[in-house]
């Protein structure tokens, strides 16, 4: 049975939010292909995973008879969130640029997913047949040919990330300009329509993306 585990990160809500307004539609189109698929749901805006910490470190390395009751406990949850991207088939995140990089709760995600015994043994990473899924929202601009092409370091560092993990399918559906009508900055530069075209784009592309299949 084919699985999708769906993350969201952006702290807006989904009427205000592109990369979630993506995502969904990724999930629509995926469960149209897919009706007797199942989806696993987490919104890290609004459940955030802790941040990574000794303790949680330290209980990867520890036998479970040996852990300490804090370690027990933050062991579970790593082990919670690293069994969900197992079970999954295609792991679609949702996500803003945030300072040029990707949200700090997804960062949070990952730190707790590279866990040697589950996603990653002595010859590599276990996800190796899966699919990552990038829903992607910018406020900007950062196209070739723009003056900030190469500041949206999502992609490239997500790539790396999950090339360790085994993961070598990913697909990236990406709106920009997505803060032409409120920042003060933008408004003047009257790039309202290059927004909305930028997201009809990416809505078009993952349609197209299922068309295919």
């Amino acid at each position: 049975m084919n699985h999708l585990l769906h993350l969201d990160s952006s702290i807006r809500p989904l009427g205000d939010s592109r990369s979630r307004r993506l995502s969904a539609r990724y999930v629509a189109a995926w469960q149209s292909a897919h009706p007797d698929g199942t989806v696993v749901y987490r919104d890290l805006a609004a459940e955030p995973i802790p941040h990574f910490d000794g303790t949680a470190f330290a209980a990867n390395f520890i036998a479970a008879e040996d852990r300490s009751e804090a370690q027990a406990e933050a062991f579970a949850l790593t082990a919670e969130i690293a069994g969900e991207v197992m079970a999954a088939d295609t792991i679609l995140l949702g996500m803003g640029l945030y300072n040029f990089g990707t949200p700090s709760t997804v960062k949070a995600w990952y730190d707790r997913i590279v866990v040697r015994g589950i996603t990653v043994d002595d010859q590599g990473g276990r996800l190796g047949g899966k699919r990552l899924v990038l829903a992607l929202a910018a406020g900007g601009g950062y196209a070739p040919g723009t003056p900030r092409h190469g500041w949206d370091h999502r992609v490239p560092w997500l790539a790396h990330a999950f090339e360790f993990l085994g993961v070598s399918d990913v697909d990236v559906f990406s709106a920009e300009l997505t803060l032409a009508r409120e920042s003060p900055q933008m408004i003047p530069l009257d790039l309202g329509a290059a927004e909305d075209r930028s997201l009809m784009d990416a809505e078009a592309a993952i349609d197209a993306s299922f068309a295919m299949v």
